[in-house]
């Protein structure tokens, strides 16, 4: 039996996330020609809103699938971005700039929806208004609110994405502690893997990941994962997601896809890994530049190829400057690279399958 196995209708989709059943069921569907359904998205875990002062909400939008992440810092707190993908799509980027006037930002978002998904920062701008949260002008208080998406228009109906409506709801239901991670806002529609074409790509996710150092220093990411790339595991080398083999059985990996003519099937502007990563160290714009930077060796030890002219690779760095003292730069840096390895990792293992997009967990399954 052929990749059919995971055959991919963007019109069953709509229908498989009023189901819910887990993937083995969905897989004995497809064998008996009924409707596939999605499992429930993956487990929460301590990450980036363990930090004090940043808080996480998501809004998914079931129905095609798709949504927007967004990452609350309603006291404000110092920010850098780091661009290095060829496809960005982003929003007030500019203004992270350390030369520029603004220093702190009150919100992050991340979406799917490519640059339509933009528009949910609309949304998180409205939300901190009526709160009174912003930069001071003397006329009114703005709410400053950089962005970056993915492209998963691919992914059921291109006509639904997130909207300013989604952005203000994943405010409104942002919380510290816990977060849900693999198959939900940011991560919803996101995949894997698609060096061999769509279908033989894999369910991505959005995930995440906390180091806390004796004595309090704390540094943490939020990583959507859309790659072009596959996911490997830094600590084994182990392949974790990827270019599926032709038969949709297993992970191959794009290595030889890439060392053979023709060249790779991946469309330009189509994938891209975006992110969050911060501390409570008290840093400066241009420390947190630094930190961005090293952070992205984290996205490159995990996904491979990385930064690709087909990926737009964006991570933004926070500060929230509750923990004051002597900096060691190098080492938060270093701590932000490996805690956005592991938030990548994490988000393909808690991701859940779609038609036509298996996860790790239903390989896993379907192997045994």
């Amino acid at each position: 039996m052929g990749s059919e196995l995971f055959g991919y209708d963007p019109g069953r989709i709509v229908a498989a996330h009023r189901h819910r059943r887990p993937w083995s069921r969905a897989l004995a569907a497809v064998l008996t020609s009924t409707l596939p359904a999605l499992p429930a998205a993956g487990a929460s875990a301590q990450g980036l809103a363990a930090l004090e002062g940043i808080a996480v909400g998501h809004h998914t939008l079931a129905e095609r699938p798709t949504g927007c992440t967004v990452v609350l810092t309603e006291a404000g707190a110092v920010a850098a971005v780091d661009v290095r993908g060829a496809a960005p799509g982003t929003r007030e980027t500019a203004l992270l700039d350390p030369v520029n006037t603004v220093q702190e930002v009150h919100a992050v978002v991340l979406a799917g929806g490519s640059a339509f998904g933009l528009a949910a920062a609309d949304g998180v701008m409205r939300y901190l208004s009526e709160r009174n949260v912003g930069f001071e002008t003397g006329a009114a208080r703005v709410p400053i609110v950089p962005a970056a998406i993915l492209y998963d228009l691919g992914i059921g109906d291109p006509a639904i994405r997130p909207t300013a409506d989604c952005g203000y709801r994943a405010a409104a239901a942002a919380r510290s502690g816990a977060l849900e991670e693999g198959s939900v806002g940011a991560g919803t529609g996101a995949t894997v893997g698609k060096l061999g074409g769509p279908g033989r790509a894999m369910k991505g996710g959005i995930g995440t990941a906390l180091l806390t150092l004796p004595g309090g220093v704390q540094v943490a990411a939020l990583m959507a994962v859309n790659a072009v790339g596959d996911v490997h595991d830094p600590e084994t080398g182990a392949l974790v997601a990827g270019v599926r083999t032709t038969d949709g059985r297993e992970i191959a990996g794009a290595r030889e896809i890439l060392r053979r003519p023709p060249p790779p099937d991946a469309r330009n502007g189509a994938n891209t890994t975006i992110g969050v990563v911060a501390t409570n160290v008290a840093l400066t714009q241009a420390q947190l530049g630094i930190v961005a930077r090293m952070a992205h060796d984290g996205l490159a030890r995990a996904v491979r190829p990385a930064h690709t002219p087909a990926d737009g690779d964006t991570i933004f760095a926070l500060s929230t400057g509750r923990r004051t003292g002597p900096i060691n730069l190098l080492q938060i840096g270093a701590l932000a690279a490996d805690v956005t390895a592991e938030a990548i990792v994490r988000a393909v293992r808690e991701a859940a399958g779609l038609p036509g997009y298996p996860a790790v967990r239903d390989l896993k399954e379907h192997t045994r």
